[in-house]
């Protein structure tokens, strides 16, 4: 075993300069904890979040919620997992880039032999919010209409196949006419270039007037406000990002104005606070994964070393599907 790993922390918020390289000690799992080394590493807005403070962390503090790897020990009162298996994670707390950590146990999941780390890096915390957005959040069903923000990211292109896998019509948006044509050919019934049309109207001829059951909207303040006028009366905004900044605070009798909506601003890590729910979380998205349904498209790779210039792309929205780090 090595007696250190490499990984990336921050001192300050900041820009990606901030991120910086130290090599930590790992030592023994304590009672319901893993030790696992990593095999790749995933990318999500929530680290860049975390680097600039939005979601404050106590300094110092290593970064990233997402990874797959080994096990290498397994603290007293693990169960599910044993040295040498396969597992991937979405967790709390940060932590997720670098070459090996401790962690706590409950939240990593045997990773089936069909699907490959880097696979898995780049799906487990988008596949599961897609999860919880479809089946833990609002009722949806066969034949219902959501308007999804961000189609073309990663947990856009999950989004749009597990819509489509199960029958719902998926109404996208994306900044570029190439990102629009990748959402599409992924599942999206529609999708609208919001630099170059109105979303707001075009969701209201798509749907000849009447509106979406749902939004899922990651993207928090440049669309927050379009995002309710899409909605068709005692439909469900779902707002489960601020990729533009947070939704500022609004007059909650709009809500009555626009048709009697609902509103929620859920959370990956609540959802998956529960052991077992996690673990179910997992097996379906792992089930989509292994039978088809869902493809996972890994568009960028960038070496652990080249984390800032990660975060530079994923900010500047120079990215489509996920992205990973390969160590």
């Amino acid at each position: 075993m090595h007696d250190t790993a490499r990984t990336v922390v921050i001192h300050e918020f900041g820009g990606p300069e901030v991120l910086r390289f130290e090599d930590r000690p790992l030592g023994e799992p304590g009672p319901g904890e893993v030790r696992i080394r990593h095999h790749a590493c995933g990318l999500n807005f929530i680290d860049v979040y975390h680097r600039t403070g939005l979601y404050p962390l106590q300094l110092p503090h290593a970064l990233g919620m997402e990874a797959a790897g080994v096990i290498e020990a397994v603290g007293e009162g693990v169960t599910h997992l044993e040295p040498g298996q396969r597992a991937a994670y979405a967790a709390d707390p940060p932590g997720a880039y670098c070459e090996a950590r401790v962690m706590p146990a409950a939240q990593v999941c045997p990773l089936p032999d069909g699907i490959s780390f880097e696979t898995a890096a780049a799906m487990m915390l988008k596949g599961m919010t897609v999860e919880y957005l479809f089946h833990r959040t609002t009722p949806l069903k066969r034949g219902d209409t959501v308007l999804f923000h961000a189609a073309a990211g990663g947990v856009g292109l999950i989004a749009c196949q597990w819509a489509k896998s199960e029958g719902i019509k998926l109404i996208g948006t994306a900044g570029t006419d190439e990102k629009c044509r990748l959402a599409h050919f992924n599942g999206a019934t529609h999708c609208i270039n919001y630099r170059t049309e109105n979303f707001v109207e075009r969701v209201r001829e798509l749907t000849d007037g009447k509106g979406v059951d749902a939004v899922m909207d990651s993207i928090g303040a440049d669309t927050f406000e379009g995002s309710l006028d899409c909605l068709k009366p005692l439909g469900m905004m779902i707002s489960f990002g601020n990729a533009s900044g947070p939704v500022p605070p609004f007059n909650l009798g709009i809500l009555a104005q626009k048709g009697s909506l609902k509103i929620t601003r859920p959370t990956l890590f609540t959802h998956i606070a529960n052991h077992t729910v996690c673990q179910a979380m997992a097996r379906r998205l792992f089930g989509k994964v292994e039978g088809g349904e869902v493809k996972i498209h890994i568009d960028q790779r960038f070496h652990l070393e080249n984390v800032a210039d990660a975060h530079r792309a994923l900010e500047a929205r120079q990215t489509t599907g996920s992205t990973i780090l390969e160590l």
